[in-house]
């Protein structure tokens, strides 16, 4: 058994890890989604986050032994293994920087608010178009990334692939925006029928007419 086996188990392993992750997060998002209650917020919201460190382990995992691949066997040079590297630097920040505080912060709105009915706010949060749009733009890099591994193309088509991943998880996303935007449109629609109604000449028993 060489270095090489080892490095490429353990590159495998990581690859495994972070889709595993990935799946976590995208069952929990969808779940989350159509929550209605603070205490289904608060279990599925604590799943997703136990899976974030899961995620940072399996890509230091795939970046640590896949270098040691390409300086023993390919060398840093090589096209594929270039675009995948810089791949993995553009999309680590997404989930440390747009995606973990956000569930987090979901997490610490639901355990400060009692049990029931989601409020606005949650609510707001939970439906958040970047959670979702962030997470399938991953799924679709790391589907890239693994095509790249499997296939070792040239440079050009490397960059073609990554490209489409790229651009596939963000129009896969358009839908949450669509969605996000009609929620926001309804609720501002009812907090203006709210407003518009004059409290002092709200029908009561007593000024219904019969």
């Amino acid at each position: 058994m060489s270095v090489y086996t080892i490095a490429l188990f353990l590159h495998v392993s990581g690859a495994i890890g972070a889709f595993v992750s990935v799946g976590i997060w995208l069952f929990g998002l969808s779940t989350l989604r159509r929550s209605q209650r603070v205490e289904q917020v608060r279990a599925i919201a604590w799943l997703i986050v136990i899976a974030s460190p899961l995620m940072v382990f399996s890509v230091l995992l795939i970046i640590i032994a896949g270098l040691d691949m390409a300086l023993s066997t390919w060398g840093l040079g090589t096209g594929w293994i270039a675009v995948a590297l810089v791949s993995f630097v553009l999309i680590g920040p997404v989930g440390a920087f747009a995606l973990d505080p956000r569930m987090r912060a979901i997490m610490a709105i639901a355990r400060e608010e009692p049990d029931g009915l989601l409020s606005d706010t949650l609510d707001r949060r939970i439906h958040d178009p970047v959670l979702g749009t962030g997470v399938q733009t991953l799924a679709a890099a790391l589907l890239g990334i693994v095509f790249l591994m499997t296939t070792k193309p040239s440079l050009a088509i490397s960059i073609v692939v990554m490209v489409v991943a790229l651009a596939l998880g963000l129009a896969s996303g358009l839908p949450l925006w669509y969605a996000a935007r009609i929620r926001a449109r309804r609720a501002s629609a009812r907090v203006k029928s709210h407003a518009d109604v004059d409290p002092f000449q709200r029908k009561t028993i007593w000024t219904r007419r019969w």
